[in-house]
């Protein structure tokens, strides 16, 4: 009878290390990955921008705060928040502390889906049959999506929901267009549609989730640097195999990373948090990506 209790107790043990490891350590070990972009002409100087998502905040994650706050450090010369910053309806002072050292430098924004609606407990196990998106049965935000933007326009970050603009980073000249979640049906890729300035020296296609038919038409309309989020890079994933499921239409081999989209590049952040009520990682380490823009080779 002993041996018999001995595995299944043994077979415990592994499961409550390892969800122990997932919540506390890998949770809060973060990174800074780095790629170089070739997108840039001849003679251009390299360009440096540094892709945030999927922070999640709320007000007591404060190891999280200080490593974003230990970004400003890096003086990139471009900041893309690409969406789902805040999980709780005091987090935006947090938030803005935590990017307190960024919002100096020129920055852009859009939401995602939980920058509105507050996370609710959800069995994870059906992520790997189907995404969550239209589950959302609220119609009125229940979070300060307002202050949140309010709070980053205010530094000079530009809002890029469902718009375009033009940015100047030194001497580049960047056209940028973005939308706004459309795993929340908020997208509106007719108000940015149509081909990209050409005069731009880049041209920059914003999202939350990275859905390939909004970067299709990104790509066709020629931008040439996508950048979105939302994935959580999988979040619970198989060492040596990757992701089980990216909650979105874009493909597993993709779910992180830099990759190629049609005629752009590609790069999908893997984002620095969780769900409150998922608090765990897994083979994903939390991350933020510094972007080198570098000629075309």
């Amino acid at each position: 009878m002993r041996k018999a209790v001995a595995v299944p107790l043994s077979l415990l043990g592994l499961g409550v290390a390892g969800l122990g490891y997932a919540s506390v350590i890998e949770r809060n070990s973060f990174r800074l990955r780095r790629f170089d972009v070739p997108v840039l002409e001849r003679g251009q100087r390299p360009v440096r921008i540094l892709h945030l998502s999927d922070l999640h905040l709320t007000p007591g994650r404060r190891m999280l705060v200080n490593w974003v706050r230990s970004l400003g450090s890096l003086e990139p010369d471009l900041v893309v928040n690409t969406g789902d910053s805040i999980a709780h309806v005091d987090a935006v002072p947090a938030l803005l502390h935590a990017l307190e050292p960024l919002l100096s430098r020129p920055g852009l924004f859009v939401y995602g889906s939980n920058d509105l609606y507050a996370p609710k407990p959800k069995n994870p196990v059906r992520y790997l049959w189907r995404t969550s998106k239209g589950e959302r049965r609220q119609h009125v935000p229940s979070l300060p999506w307002r202050e949140l933007g309010e709070g980053m326009a205010a530094e000079g970050w530009l809002d890029m929901n469902n718009t375009t603009a033009r940015v100047k980073v030194g001497d580049l000249d960047i056209a940028v267009a973005g939308i706004h979640d459309s795993h929340i049906d908020r997208d509106r890729y007719d108000l940015v549609a149509g081909s990209a300035p050409r005069d731009a020296d880049l041209r920059l296609g914003v999202m939350h989730s990275p859905e390939p038919r909004n970067m299709s038409r990104f790509a066709a309309d020629g931008y040439q640097l996508l950048l979105a989020g939302h994935t959580h890079g999988g979040q619970l994933c198989i060492p040596f195999y990757g992701a089980l499921v990216t909650n979105c239409g874009i493909d597993k081999a993709r779910v992180k990373g830099l990759h190629r989209h049609e005629s752009a590049w590609l790069h999908v952040s893997a984002g620095l948090g969780t769900s409150p009520y998922a608090p765990a990682r897994f083979a994903c380490f939390p991350e933020a990506s510094l972007l080198t823009l570098v000629p075309r080779r």
